[in-house]
């Protein structure tokens, strides 16, 4: 009977742990596949829109995150992963989550846009840390909903944002910081 070392002990946890939480290529593959699906499904949606189809054309790049989930109770908390589209292919993955302190309850989904409308502002999107900081006011019940807003990046740089195909029940009056991060998929 051998005894057991810290070393031997932690490099049996280590690969233990490694193991339940490896994934492997058909499982990447697979969630990229779905995500993309919602992406496309949301593209479309987004198409549907008066005015979206302009906006679309006259931007440089433009980042669709569909399925945002947000819930909250006083705080909220929300999530979702999109995709950056320069002309009509997908160069970058990005993951959203958005933290709100402030008047929050209920629950809701959402899809959101991100119009970059001058080179320079997609430029500083891509090499940013990517914090916003808001304030604004939503209402969603069912599939209808209303959203209002000024953020930081609306005030200093060229880039429109649109939310749409909300969907829950969710009264939201808050201050808010959102985080967008590059992923791999």
């Amino acid at each position: 009977m051998t005894s057991l070392t810290r070393r031997g002990f932690l490099a049996v946890g280590g690969v233990a742990l490694a193991a339940c939480t490896s994934r492997t290529p058909e499982d990447a593959a697979e969630r990229r596949q779905a995500l993309n699906a919602e992406i496309e499904a949301a593209r479309q949606q987004l198409l549907g829109i008066r005015g979206a189809p302009e906006l679309i054309a006259a931007a440089q790049g433009v980042l669709i995150i569909p399925n945002v989930r947000q819930v909250g109770f006083f705080a909220s908390g929300a999530y979702g992963e999109g995709a950056l589209f320069i002309g009509p292919a997908i160069v970058e993955y990005y993951s959203l989550s958005l933290a709100s302190v402030g008047f929050t309850f209920g629950a809701a989904a959402y899809n959101q846009a991100l119009f970059f409308m001058t080179s320079q502002a997609l430029q500083d999107f891509r090499l940013a840390d990517g914090w916003q900081l808001g304030a604004g006011v939503q209402v969603v019940g069912g599939e209808d909903g209303v959203s209002a807003g000024v953020t930081t990046t609306r005030i200093n740089r060229p880039i429109q944002e649109l939310v749409f195909g909300q969907r829950g029940l969710i009264a939201d009056a808050s201050f808010a910081g959102a985080k967008y991060n590059r992923i791999v998929r």
